[in-house]
């Protein structure tokens, strides 16, 4: 185990169709992975990674276990070809649940099925166009807060997301996002603008939705994590299986303490990020949050090459 190294692995957002497809075609543990996942759904999940269409990749439902099943793939890649083993992990968002199954806290399998549940009650728990999110970028956390505090007038808004220093998402009902949104442009936001998303994650609206999928995840068995898991809701490791699993549950209307999250990991004596997921966004945040920090994907053939070579 190395203490300067941690994984971090991506949430909604990072997904493409195409996904891995250099690495499925070239390792047979890539593949495994990808059948496993399609089999614990009864779905042909690999294909829709792999080929598509966009617009079913897309749907939360399918989004979730699939970039679930990307960075576990990875991951078991990774196991077969170093002996190095992170000192951390953490994931945003959804990313926590790929970072739980790597840390053999929860079985992959089941972790499909959660995520896949997780995605259909996230989206029946607000219908279609009554719920929003948007990026505000250049104002601080303070102002982000204030501005939706102003613009609630008896509706839900908040601030969700804390990515790094000058990024924030909001997320609430569709009226109170629009009047946030005018909010934080007249206090000098950079960019303030609506997200393409149709489910309103990390705020109370979500709620419902965790209430139901208490009922799934406590039929889940949870074991320690072998590897501590930085989880969202506290920016902390948790102590016990059973404080994970209640994490997993207010992480649905809680915000996402990236920035906290990602310096409780640089605090801790990491320098080095490797991102286990599709696309680079959590190696792009984490050079904003902490300049020290060194950052890599692993997601292609030649990202994974260079971060073997950084730890050989």
């Amino acid at each position: 185990m190395s203490s300067q190294i941690a994984f971090v692995f991506p949430g909604q957002g990072s997904q493409q169709v195409g996904m891995l497809a250099d690495l499925h075609e070239q390792e047979t543990i890539i593949r495994d992975t990808f059948t496993e996942a399609s089999e614990a759904l009864g779905i042909d999940l690999s294909g829709i990674i792999l080929t598509g269409p966009g617009e079913q990749l897309n749907s939360t439902e399918i989004t979730q276990p699939a970039l679930l099943t990307c960075s576990v793939a990875l991951w078991r890649l990774w196991q077969q070809r170093s002996e190095l083993r992170p000192a951390y992990m953490a994931g945003h968002s959804l990313g926590e649940y790929s970072a739980l199954v790597c840390a053999n806290s929860i079985n992959f399998a089941d972790a499909v099925k959660v995520v896949n549940m997780r995605g259909q009650l996230m989206q029946q728990a607000v219908p279609a166009g009554e719920g929003a999110m948007a990026a505000i970028l250049g104002l601080t956390d303070e102002q982000v807060r204030t501005a939706c505090e102003q613009a609630a007038n008896g509706d839900v808004v908040s601030a969700v997301n804390y990515n790094s220093p000058g990024q924030v998402v909001i997320a609430g009902s569709a009226a109170a996002v629009e009047r946030a949104i005018g909010h934080c442009k007249e206090a000098g936001a950079k960019r303030a603008l609506a997200l393409p998303v149709s489910v309103p994650s990390h705020c109370e609206l979500m709620r419902p939705a965790a209430e139901q999928l208490a009922q799934t995840l406590n039929n889940i068995a949870f074991v320690t994590p072998e590897i501590p898991v930085v989880q969202n809701v506290a920016a902390k490791v948790a102590s016990s299986p059973e404080q994970v699993r209640e994490n997993l549950l207010q992480q649905l209307y809680s915000p996402v303490l990236w920035v906290d999250s990602v310096q409780m990991l640089a605090n801790s004596g990491v320098s080095v990020l490797f991102e286990c997921g599709p696309g680079k966004v959590l190696s792009g945040l984490a050079k904003r949050i902490d300049r020290s920090l060194s950052a890599t994907s692993i997601e292609s053939a030649d990202g994974f090459a260079k971060a073997l070579e950084l730890t050989s």
